[in-house]
């Protein structure tokens, strides 16, 4: 299988020729959303092309690893794509012409056409959130951020100073995971809310309690306003040195879909029907990150590996049943909970009851690690990496 193609061959729409279907974005939907439309369509008039602008696919969710050397930055999508009748194009897309049906890359001649679309190209770090960030911050929203980072961290002496900023999933598992990697740093989190926030009485507790341990300062109720080359400011009025910043204090997604005419929310996400399709362009799906989907509860999709993973899924059904001349049936998108990774040896396991409440019980400790694991091992399998 080719790893890298240039152009692909435009092909006719309207005609007897083949149907094609490209997919931007190769994470956990993008992945997920090729590989089981081409599975579905085999056999079928059908081309699948997935767009990707690196040929890694990467665990976005063990990102925290890769900073702390615990994995290695992402495995050749050539190898989750063998056999799949899936063609991979490796580019960053620059436009998309809604109208003509047509993806331009950068620096790349010609264009790819299209018949059906399936966005998915996710999210990163906002790195414009406060002045300084970009210039002095470190992200983990994507794997040379994380790099960065792990580069950044290796020159750090004994007792160097890193603030994480942002106390939500990513900024959780972020602070725990170096303050465990690497116990002669003196790790501090600021968050503008309380550690845990949305959690249960008890994960909030063994959230408290594990950092404790790990000798994470907590710095609750501090909005960072800015980053200095060597410190952050709150608007409290606080001032934090530290030699090395970690953003997980928001994500942003790429301002590629607002700008190609597709409708979006206030946040840039494609604004899609209960069948993931675009509202404003039908033949385009919206899934993962950069989508607003609709849950069962009637809410939006949450930008996590547990919505990327069935929007992708059922992206490819809805066009395999359309393709087909059957009905499409609307998504149902579950947002079942979280599992909070503490070290390499302790986790948070919150469910979440139906509108996001979490339930009272929960899992943690070695077992919560464990399912932990498991829930990233079978995250990354059932996108086919």
């Amino acid at each position: 299988m080719t790893a890298s193609v240039l152009v692909i061959p435009v092909t006719e729409r309207g005609t007897t020729m083949t149907h094609h279907i490209v997919v931007l974005g190769a994470g956990y939907a993008g992945l997920t959303a090729a590989r089981r439309a081409a599975k579905l369509l085999r056999g079928s008039d059908v081309r699948v092309t997935l767009v990707n602008r690196s040929e890694r696919f990467v665990e976005r969710v063990r990102l925290h690893q890769v900073a702390a050397r615990q994995v290695p930055p992402g495995q050749p999508l050539s190898r989750a794509l063998a056999g799949s009748g899936v063609d991979l194009v490796v580019g960053e897309v620059a436009e998309i012409d809604a109208e003509a049906r047509a993806v331009t890359l950068i620096d790349r001649p010609g264009r790819i056409t299209y018949d059906s679309l399936v966005y998915a190209l996710g999210s990163t770090a906002d790195l414009d959130a406060v002045p300084g960030l970009r210039e002095h911050g470190f992200a983990v929203a994507d794997v040379e951020g994380a790099t960065r980072l792990r580069e950044r961290l290796d020159e750090l002496p004994a007792g160097a100073g890193v603030v994480v900023v942002g106390a939500g999933l990513t900024g959780v598992e972020v602070a725990a995971e170096l303050a465990e990697a690497r116990p002669d740093l003196s790790v501090e989190l600021v968050t503008r809310s309380e550690l845990g926030d949305g959690l249960s009485p008890g994960a909030r507790r063994h959230l408290s309690r594990t950092f404790a341990r790990l000798g994470v300062r907590v710095r609750e109720h501090q909005r960072v306003t800015a980053v200095e080359r060597d410190g952050v400011v709150t608007a409290e009025g606080l001032r934090l040195g530290c030699t090395a910043l970690v953003w997980a204090g928001g994500f942003r997604v790429p301002p590629l879909a607002a700008r190609s005419a597709l409708r979006t929310d206030e946040l840039g996400r494609l604004v899609v029907d209960a069948r993931l399709r675009s509202v404003s362009h039908p033949e385009v799906y919206g899934v993962g990150d950069s989508a607003s989907g609709p849950t069962v509860t009637g809410g939006e999709t949450r930008m996590s590996c547990q919505a990327a993973l069935p929007m992708g899924r059922h992206a490819a059904v809805d066009l395999a049943r359309t393709l087909r001349g059957r009905a499409g049936k609307p998504a149902r998108i579950r947002d079942l909970g979280l599992d909070v990774a503490l070290g390499r040896r302790n986790a948070v396991v919150q469910l979440f009851r139906g509108g996001g409440r979490p339930v009272g019980a929960v899992l943690t400790g070695p077992p919560a690690a464990w399912i932990k694991h498991r829930v990233v091992r079978v995250a990354a399998w059932l996108a086919g990496a």
